[in-house]
């Protein structure tokens, strides 16, 4: 068995699972959460995004669950429905055949079928804020017999103002009591709460000042607004990324850049938080799936979401904080996985990329796109267009046998530094040098030239164009005799 989780006295039940998961070494997040929440300590957890965070708090939580009882024993309070479901996945995973129920209480889905399965008494539930309040005041849920709450993403929580239902939920909890907040980021507001409700946190923090993963590669590109769709487009044809998140500030701008996508034949679909149950469900199976490559996404409609597949996130817009780009390029790069963090700005917003990388303590490099490759700023053009004129000319340039015997006799004279290229370019303009340079030669014997053709002035082929089609006698008509 894994010495690893044993050693944190973890149930071989659950080790086995998680070995079947591939999962094989805990991480540091877990390493240390999961002792200290086993202890029944209030915990304050902050690591970087794609970390294991769940794991860290749902392990322990599990071996604290009272399975004969038919009371509600632990509450996961999430700020999205997404999270919330993937969250539920996890758990049934780890819960399957354990006899321990698990059931989501989600904000959105019908709350009469939720109130229907609350009858086979779940011992945990996963919920958003205002759906367990809800429940909470229709008396179809108590907190009396909850021991733990977690919440998870907490700045999102309350951020999403959700703090007052937050709030709310916890005054109907014993006062002996565990609590435990998991983020990425643990922004000040929250430490009011943490003091009110709180008693002795004790405080995890995985390497705090490096809020980024490691493994992450951070690139911006440089555009104009109007050109940022383009850029867009080219950035995903130059990388290829088998799986994308494409991120947005505007939920009014959604449609119109997938419609833009759309158009430049890229397979993209959106997730935002306006959307029907339904239509985000499908979106993200489809995204799971690999049924389309781009997923374009709000802040809210992404945080904390796992795509273990992803690896780009371009920024379309820049994100409004420091916290928020923590956030967003956390979804790549996860649990030690090489990831690439793409930002498109324009001249104007350079100085919030270059507030990002100095608040993260993180280097964000400046690239430029030409000939389909990626170049440092200001090598681009040069390099890129000398490599490409080396490459290309040996295929675009004809043989000599294959160029008209003027214009090579031209370039032979260019070459030679006899003529200028102005007269190069005129074989006439060369001949008459040659002949007031020259005395003249004998002539050979020549063949007879052919006749001149007398070449048509513009006003006979004027009349000719306006004459086409006229009748015979007008045709005939003689002109009219010039002075």
């Amino acid at each position: 068995m894994n010495s690893g989780f044993s050693a944190l006295n973890i149930d071989e039940v659950y080790v086995s699972k998680l070995q079947d998961l591939n999962i094989t070494t805990p991480s540091t997040i877990q390493a240390e959460s999961i002792p200290v929440i086993l202890q029944g300590k209030d915990v304050v957890a902050q690591s970087q995004t794609g970390s294991g965070k769940t794991l860290a708090y749902a392990l322990p939580l599990l071996h604290k669950i009272d399975k004969s009882s038919k009371e509600l024993q632990t509450v996961v309070l999430v700020p999205t429905r997404e999270l919330g479901i993937q969250i539920i996945q996890t758990i049934e995973l780890l819960t399957e055949g354990s006899g321990i129920r698990v059931q989501s209480l989600i904000g959105g889905a019908a709350i009469s079928r939720q109130i229907d399965r609350l009858k086979l008494r779940p011992h945990l539930v996963v919920g958003t804020p205002g759906r367990v309040l809800e429940l909470l005041k229709n008396r179809k849920i108590s907190m009396h017999y909850v021991k733990t709450v977690v919440v998870d993403e907490v700045d999102q929580v309350f951020e999403l103002g959700s703090m007052n239902e937050a709030e709310a939920i916890f005054k109907g909890m014993q006062r002996e009591r565990q609590m435990l907040f998991f983020s990425a980021t643990m922004p000040k507001p929250i430490q009011v709460v943490i003091e009110r409700w709180m008693q002795e946190p004790v405080y995890v923090q995985v390497n705090p000042q490096q809020r980024t993963s490691e493994t992450l590669d951070h690139l911006y590109f440089v555009c104009q607004e109007r050109e940022k769709i383009d850029m867009l487009r080219r950035i995903v044809r130059l990388y290829n990324p088998p799986a994308a998140i494409v991120f947005v500030n505007e939920i009014d701008a959604v449609a119109e850049v997938v419609e833009k996508l759309k158009y430049s034949n890229l397979s993209i679909e959106a997730l935002y938080g306006d959307a029907g149950k339904q239509e985000r469900a499908k979106v993200m199976q489809d995204f799971r799936g690999g049924k389309f490559q781009l997923l374009l996404a709000t802040d809210i409609a992404a945080r904390g979401l796992d795509f273990p597949h992803v690896t780009h996130v371009i920024n379309l817009d820049p994100p409004i904080d420091a916290d928020h780009y923590v956030h967003r390029v956390g979804r790549t790069g996860r649990m030690g996985k090489k990831g690439i963090a793409i930002s498109i700005i324009t001249p104007k917003e350079q100085f919030i990329i270059n507030k990002f990388s100095k608040t993260l303590e993180i280097t964000i490099e400046e690239k430029e796109m030409a000939y389909g490759k990626v170049y440092e700023p200001g090598k681009s053009r040069s390099s890129a267009a000398s490599q490409h004129r080396s490459q290309g000319e040996p295929a675009k340039r004809r043989s000599a046998s294959e160029q008209s015997p003027k214009a090579a006799e031209g370039r032979k004279q260019v070459g030679a530094g006899r003529l200028p290229r102005e007269q190069a370019a005129k074989p006439h303009v060369a001949a008459s040098a040659d002949l007031l340079s020259k005395p003249a030669a004998p002539k050979a014997a020549e063949k007879p030239a052919a006749p001149a053709v007398k070449r048509k002035s513009e006003k006979e082929l004027k009349r000719e164009r306006k004459n086409k089609g006229a009748p015979r006698w007008l045709k005939d008509k003689p002109n009219k005799p010039t002075t």
